[in-house]
């Protein structure tokens, strides 16, 4: 399941850098990595860990220390550079949540917000025939424009919001077996957002 994740991870990745305006030729740049020692732990929300990103300027909700994966995207086409990080936290090796954080040039903000979104939504989904869209809808999050979204592959949930704020687009993801879903850790997860000052 967490190498399906890592696909899924660079597929959200290379939807991204649709919406900024790249091709799909870069899906394969990213170097997502999981650690391979996940350490179990009890199914309680009480044990999941405040994580607060310092770029990005935001709190999340994660039920284990995350591993960071960084990188700058240069178009010198362009002429910008697309930064992203990358944060993944595995929950007992039954689930999978990621929070993705790319910056976009200043040029490229909120005013754009809903084609921008639904841009990826169209990269993520099309990017793989298997990939079956459950829903998808638009709603407010502190202010900013974002997509709630469900998506089903193989038995396999991907599930998450895509938050536009300024020149930045936030994904709040997580990937599991559909045997393994819990509503109320994903729950959780997604309402323990928020962008901080």
């Amino acid at each position: 399941m967490l190498g399906l994740f890592k696909k899924k991870a660079l597929a959200a990745f290379g939807a991204i850098l649709l919406t900024a305006g790249s091709g799909p030729a870069l899906i394969g740049a990213a170097p997502i990595k999981l650690a391979d020692n996940v350490k179990p732990k009890v199914d309680t929300l009480g044990s999941w860990k405040r994580f607060h990103s310092v770029h990005g300027k935001c709190m999340i909700s994660l039920p284990e220390s995350p591993e960071h994966v960084k990188q700058m995207m240069p178009f010198p086409e362009q002429g910008y550079s697309l930064r992203y990080d990358v944060y993944l936290s595995a929950h007992e090796e039954k689930a999978v949540y990621m929070m993705l954080i790319a910056q976009y040039p200043p040029f490229i903000n909120e005013s754009h917000a809903e084609m921008s979104l639904e841009s990826f939504l169209n990269g993520l989904v099309t990017q793989n025939h298997d990939n079956q869209l459950i829903f998808a809808d638009l709603v407010n999050v502190q202010g900013h424009k974002a997509l709630d979204f469900f998506v089903k592959s193989k038995g396999i949930y991907f599930k998450g919001r895509a938050i536009m704020a300024e020149n930045s687009l936030y994904l709040l993801a997580m990937e599991c077996d559909a045997n393994n879903y819990l509503e109320g850790n994903y729950n959780h997860f997604i309402e323990s957002f928020e962008l901080v000052k």
